[in-house]
């Protein structure tokens, strides 16, 4: 199956880049600049297409990123320290950011034949991000079956939608993938921050997991707290 996978150089996506290229037929990967503050992310994403040798293409949708205002992602709020399950995460939600995102992605893998768009959506994010459930999953392929009626028909691929993160982190220990080598932390410092939500959902993904996280984290500790271990 010819795949497209969309990729931000986080754990979950590069995870996913390297089960497709083992699975299936990878054609390219796909990373988006929509303004985030942490778009360090997207060297990853370079990095990650670069070790599976296929092509990375970064579209620049920044100006549409700016319009989808009030998210900690892309103005100018503070990023809160928590567990994603917490209320208080709500604020990392960017407006319709991941159909923008898939539509792109869409439109390019009908010009290059693709039968399937990968993204890693998983069940880790079904508390506050309302694109990243099964219901959005099956309605958004349903929508572009109409979309690209008659220029053939393409699966959304999401393998991970109903898997928690330490089951991609189990995943990709298998598939051997040095998680040195993705980006998570949503504060984008020299470091990951260890306290907003995507560090701690990744270092308790280890944990639960049972693997050795090998990242480098302000606060490595934080994450207790925070899941109650």
């Amino acid at each position: 199956m010819k795949t497209l996978v969309i990729c931000s150089g986080g754990l979950d996506s590069v995870t996913l880049a390297h089960k497709v290229a083992q699975e299936n037929e990878l054609i390219g990967l796909v990373s988006f600049d929509y303004g985030q503050r942490h778009k360090k992310e997207l060297a990853y994403a370079r990095a990650c297409a670069d070790a599976l040798n296929t092509t990375h293409d970064l579209i620049d949708i920044s100006h549409v990123g700016r319009l989808l205002s009030g998210s900690a992602l892309t103005d100018d709020l503070d990023v809160p320290d928590g567990h994603y399950a917490e209320e208080s995460m709500k604020v990392t939600v960017v407006p319709n950011r991941n159909a923008i995102m898939m539509a792109i992605a869409f439109g390019i893998a009908s010009s290059r034949g693709a039968q399937a768009v990968a993204a890693a959506v998983h069940g880790g994010d079904h508390f506050i991000y309302p694109d990243c459930r099964p219901g959005f999953v099956d309605a958004f392929e349903t929508m572009q079956r109409h979309a690209l009626d008659g220029m053939g028909e393409i699966r959304f691929y999401a393998p991970f939608v109903h898997k928690t993160k330490a089951d991609i982190a189990a995943e990709g220990l298998k598939l051997g993938i040095d998680f040195r080598d993705t980006w998570s932390c949503y504060k984008g410092g020299e470091h990951h921050c260890g306290r907003c939500g995507t560090c701690v959902e990744r270092r308790e993904a280890f944990h639960l997991a049972g693997g050795t996280d090998p990242t480098l984290y302000e606060d490595p500790e934080f994450w207790k707290a925070a899941c109650n271990v």
